[in-house]
């Protein structure tokens, strides 16, 4: 994957906005209901060409589809598996028991939504059978995306997969997972095949502490954050490290997050992946001081760090100079300007229909953030 060889590159984590008929098309269809499959089909090539060419104006280098045909990051998978069915029953996160009327408040900011507590469950064995839609997906990328300087495309890791789409059907979790990594090895492997940077989602190694593994001790969830890594290099099992990057948060809200894991926690085990590049959250309030999680557990000298430089939650634009002092700081604990990569904290639009952030002030929060980079860049490269 590139480097930041002569200035800060700006990427971004992968989900971007949906327009409202494209949403609607979406949950629809995840809900059961019968839809027009040609106008959702024309629905996703106009989105994803509007969105290439707005990541393209914003300044951004290494871009990708924003997930356009994808009604979530991770609950799109049933389009690709069998197994699925039903309803899972996902325990809540901490912070949601301990502050409610967070929790009401957010019911009512999006009443219609893709599925997030009660998305399809595993009810027989996960297998992957087709592979016509990521395929289609790459090649619309890849057919679009000729002004990106590099391509990306995104899918979840098994961890992930296993803790929101819940087991009903194997004898232990770790069955499940390593069934999940075999079935998503393939979409992996699409991916890849197709030419494009590997992203693998994965906010299981930080965010499940807290909400799946909630009735664990922090020993034991670190077992259980290890045993997912080996998932996703079992999966990864053929594809050079240095065409996959790995993306790893605390859960894209603006919910209190007083529960979650310290970044110094868990980073000895996320070295443990067999990636090139490491995308994790910087900006939200709650993980601005974790660079000096960095200084304590260094950065293997063959992974580059893909920093949040903006909060995905919030409808503030980031000051330039805002980002610029956040890229000096983690070119500081990495200790090499050329592997540090600008990005978002998170996707803009994982879920469709709950968007945090709205459309026209992400293509300003990604301007500003182009921008910080040229700064940073500047006086980086002592220009």
């Amino acid at each position: 994957m590139l480097s930041s060889t002569d200035r800060i590159l700006l990427t971004h984590v992968g989900s971007l906005p949906r327009n409202e008929t494209l949403s609607n098309l979406l949950i629809a269809q995840e809900a059961g209901e019968t839809i027009d499959t040609a106008a959702l089909a024309r629905e996703v090539g106009a989105a994803t060409a509007d969105i290439v060419s707005k990541q393209v104006k914003s300044g951004v280098d290494i871009g990708n589809d924003g997930e356009q045909s994808r009604v979530a990051f991770q609950t799109y998978v049933p389009r690709c598996m069998c197994g699925f069915g039903g309803k899972s029953q996902r325990p809540p996160a901490t912070d949601q028991l301990e502050f409610p009327s967070y929790v009401k408040q957010n019911a009512a900011r999006f009443p219609h939504t893709a599925r997030l507590v009660d998305a399809p469950a595993a009810l027989s064995e996960v297998r992957y059978i087709n592979s016509k839609p990521i395929q289609d997906d790459a090649a619309r990328l890849k057919s679009l995306g000729g002004d990106f300087k590099e391509c990306f495309m995104t899918a979840p890791s098994p961890g992930i997969v296993a803790t929101t789409m819940i087991n009903q059907h194997y004898a232990t979790h770790e069955a499940y997972l390593m069934a999940l990594a075999e079935a998503l090895s393939h979409e992996y492997r699409a991916i890849h095949d197709a030419d494009l940077i590997l992203q693998i989602d994965s906010p299981d190694l930080a965010m499940e502490r807290h909400r799946f593994f909630g009735k664990l001790t922090e020993a034991e969830f670190i077992v259980q954050l290890e045993l997912h890594v080996a998932a996703i290099n079992k999966a990864l099992n053929g594809i050079p490290p240095d065409r996959i990057r790995l993306h790893v948060c605390w859960g894209n809200s603006d919910a209190p997050h007083t529960h979650d894991i310290a970044m110094s926690k868990i980073l000895p085990s996320l070295y443990k992946a067999k990636v090139g590049a490491l995308s994790i959250e910087f900006a939200n309030p709650r993980h601005q001081h974790e660079y000096e999680a960095l200084r304590a557990n260094p950065l293997p000298k063959d992974m580059i760090l893909i920093p949040g430089v903006l909060d995905t939650t919030t409808n503030f634009v980031e000051h330039p100079e805002v980002v610029a002092r956040r890229l000096a700081e983690a070119v500081s604990v990495v200790g090499d300007r050329e592997r540090v990569i600008a990005s978002t904290d998170c996707g803009f639009g994982t879920f469709a229909g709950r968007e945090f952030v709205a459309e026209d002030v992400v293509w300003a929060k990604l301007a500003a953030a182009a921008d910080g980079a040229r700064i940073a860049s500047n006086r980086l490269w002592g220009r």
